[in-house]
């Protein structure tokens, strides 16, 4: 096997800790998990009770977009760490949150486990990673479409109704086991009468799920992608090096939180067996052998919308405050160097 094909993790990177470490930290525990369920109960209350104050104003629509950041973004968080089965140490209690976090996430279970078990095997590699969800070099364009959450939505959208139909996709075909792709399409179509159910039910009268899901969950889109395209974007394509293609930012409590601490990004690619609770003493263990994180959630953004207007414009791409692979330092006409793969 060539290190390129190598699964990219802290042995292709070269970061080493003590094994003993490692195991303690890889310890899962169910308290972290209910807690985080229950703070997310009552955050979800609390904006469901700004909504429902503000219904026949014009504030109502800033109040689904604060309900629907709190709604998307913990969901992304949960169903991500659950298809991991990390989350909880109760196995039953694991899939039972993953079934629940994903249909608000919109992705099939199965789908989501295996598609990302292969994104954490082949991290940032052309054509193998089942999650490169941009073209690379980002454009404005590129850029656009993924922060308003219209590329993921609709993948999500083909994927389940392809699902549905018993109809796969190469890459599905190779990341999936063959005797899972028939509980790969029960489960689509489990899915898809859902959401049909919701739809027909707001034809019916019952607005209410117009005004506290659908289009919340539309509008926290842009609040979910606002931390995820961070994760790689600007990252080195092929590099058997989680800290070449990976990135890891500061944000504060909140962040942390609602994120399930997946700004620590590096280090949960380097260890994907360490439950969220211990990425941050994981970050602490492996501080002197990878890079600094870049510098805040808002910062980092910032940098990355002026390289790709830097990009679109055709003048020169170097990033001045966060990481930046050199084969994304463009200028003039921008080749391109892969094609998404979602």
């Amino acid at each position: 096997m060539t290190a390129r094909l190598a699964p990219t993790n802290a042995t292709s990177s070269g970061v080493r800790l003590d094994p003993k470490v490692i195991k303690s930290l890889r310890r899962r525990k169910n308290g972290p998990g209910l807690v985080f369920l229950l703070q997310w109960g009552l955050v979800l209350t609390s904006t469901g009770w700004l909504v429902w104050s503000a219904m026949g104003t014009e504030w109502v629509w800033l109040a689904m977009l604060v309900h629907g950041g709190m709604l998307t973004l913990p969901a992304y968080a949960l169903s991500h760490e659950t298809a991991h089965g990390t989350a909880y140490r109760a196995r039953w209690l694991n899939e039972t949150v993953l079934w629940f976090s994903s249909i608000l996430y919109m992705e099939e279970p199965l789908h989501r486990r295996y598609t990302h078990t292969n994104h954490h095997t082949y991290t940032w590699h052309q054509n193998l990673d089942s999650q490169m969800p941009f073209d690379l070099p980002m454009t404005l364009r590129i850029w656009v479409l993924e922060i308003a959450g219209l590329s993921l939505l609709r993948y999500h959208i083909v994927q389940l109704v392809r699902m549905a139909c018993a109809q796969y996709s190469p890459m599905i075909r190779k990341v999936v086991p063959q005797d899972e792709l028939s509980r790969l399409t029960r489960n689509a179509r489990i899915f898809t009468l859902l959401y049909a159910l919701i739809a027909t039910a707001i034809f019916l009268g019952h607005t209410w799920l117009l005004w506290f899901l659908v289009i919340p969950r539309l509008l926290g889109g842009p609040v979910m992608q606002y931390f995820t395209i961070l994760q790689h974007a600007e990252a080195a394509v092929n590099s058997p090096s989680i800290l070449d293609t990976t990135r890891s930012f500061d944000t504060n409590w909140l962040g942390r939180v609602l994120y399930m601490n997946m700004n620590y990004h590096v280090e949960h690619h380097l260890y994907p067996n360490v439950p969220f609770f211990s990425l941050p003493v994981l970050g602490h263990e492996v501080a002197s052998q990878i890079p600094e994180p870049d510098p805040g959630l808002w910062r980092t953004n910032l940098e990355l919308v002026s390289v790709v207007l830097r990009r679109s414009w055709g003048k020169n791409t170097r990033a001045r405050t966060i990481r930046q692979a050199p084969q994304m330092i463009t200028e003039g006409v921008v080749t391109p160097i892969s094609k998404a793969t979602m």
